[in-house]
């Protein structure tokens, strides 16, 4: 931190930038805006949060803590399609106006006029349900992945991140296998077995090519109602799996046949007036949808 502090002062950067793909603690934001917030021209913040954007506030809130851009994909964490967000805390009088005149033009006309409309919907309803589920779901995928990282651990493999911390504040939980074979060798292993991961570059690993680690996240299956002692179990095939190569395909199969309902989100019997009320609102001038919006509403009762 210290060697960071030093860095920015010494530099005075026109824009820092945070975010990783291997995404386990909190990143220095406001250590770094306490450095910079005198300077001038200050320097401009950004979070990329395209892993966790799905868990801010219960890991992270960037704004709060002197981000004046945070960026970040609507896939990942947060449950929706695949879209993108810009979004910017540049106030009257910050200097930085002008930036987000350009960022809002950049976007639109520039860069996304062929964006897809028919993932919009999608993403509505998502960002709905993210409103309605947040705390709980942010709050179980956290939970899981610390639990499923100390389960690994204790079965001696190898887990990233630190014991004290933990291992993780956030989805990920990264594990290291080069004494088993690369990460893309291990991957492949675990994918033969139906466990689906992505092979990752460690910080001492010189590039991608040949790298020891392999990426896990818990959000999806905490969304299919796993919960910490469903983790325990799906490390300890991983662990087989890994340490040994041991076939667990049909395990991980039976495991995965008990987790098919989908949680943090509106059951059908709201969900569907919902879709019924978004449709009602555009639905003036257009008889097809007055048509399709009432369809809906019989299949609510």
């Amino acid at each position: 931190m210290d060697k960071l502090g030093e860095l920015v002062k010494r530099i005075k950067p026109e824009l820092i930038i945070f975010g990783k793909s291997m995404f386990l603690h909190p990143e220095p934001v406001k250590y770094v805006h306490d450095i910079v917030k005198t300077m001038d021209p200050r320097p401009v913040i950004m979070f990329d949060m395209a892993h966790v954007l799905g868990l801010y506030g219960a890991f992270q809130e960037p704004f709060q803590e002197g981000a004046d851009v945070v960026t970040g994909s609507t896939h990942k964490t947060f449950f929706g399609t695949q879209r993108g967000v810009v979004a910017g805390n540049m106030a009257a009088g910050t200097g930085l106006e002008k930036l987000w005149i350009e960022v809002k033009g950049r976007a639109m006309p520039g860069s996304t006029s062929n964006h897809h409309l028919g993932t919009l919907l999608g993403l509505l309803m998502a960002t709905y349900e993210m409103n309605q589920f947040k705390k709980d779901y942010q709050l179980q995928v956290i939970k899981n992945a610390r639990a499923f990282a100390r389960s690994l651990y204790d079965r001696g493999v190898a887990v990233e991140g630190g014991f004290d911390d933990g291992f993780t504040d956030t989805h990920q939980v990264v594990i290291r296998v080069r004494q088993y074979g690369t990460g893309e060798d291990v991957a492949r292993r675990l994918e033969d077995n139906n466990i689906i991961t992505n092979y990752q570059a460690l910080p001492d690993d010189e590039s991608f090519i040949g790298s020891s680690g392999i990426r896990m996240g818990t959000q999806e299956m905490t969304r299919f109602g796993m919960k910490e002692k469903d983790f325990d179990q799906l490390a300890e095939f991983i662990s087989d799996c890994v340490k040994s190569n041991r076939k667990v395909k049909n395990e991980v199969k039976k495991l995965r046949e008990g987790f098919l309902t989908m949680v943090y989100c509106l059951p059908a019997d709201k969900a569907i007036p919902l879709a019924a009320q978004v449709l009602a609102s555009i639905m003036p001038g257009k008889p097809y949808l007055q048509k399709f919006a009432e369809n809906l509403s019989s299949l609510s009762h």
